[in-house]
């Protein structure tokens, strides 16, 4: 896989952002991506050190649209942590 498919997008919530200050991004990456490949794919994307890998697979939840249940798609989340000193600048909706 390509580094850029890997990383799909940041993801920015309350939680995502407090998780920040002790120097940990989450990121929404392939399905199929392995903890090295999402390592290397920040590092090469960010020129960072990264010096852990937490994945979990997040499963997608069933929403009513009228009288029928759709399902949500499930995906895949990131939690990298940084070498100290280290930090990336996210931007969204700017």
């Amino acid at each position: 896989m390509h580094t850029f498919e890997i990383l799909r997008r940041p993801v920015v919530t309350e939680k995502s952002t407090m998780l920040q200050e002790a120097g940990k991004y989450v990121f929404e990456v392939a399905v199929g991506a392995s903890k090295h490949d999402i390592r290397k794919a920040v590092e090469a994307a960010f020129g960072v050190k990264v010096v852990g890998v937490g994945t979990m697979n997040v499963r997608g939840k069933t929403k009513r649209f009228g009288p029928r249940p759709v399902h949500k798609r499930s995906w895949k989340k990131a939690i990298v942590t940084l070498a100290p000193g280290e930090n990336i600048t996210i931007f969204e909706g700017v």
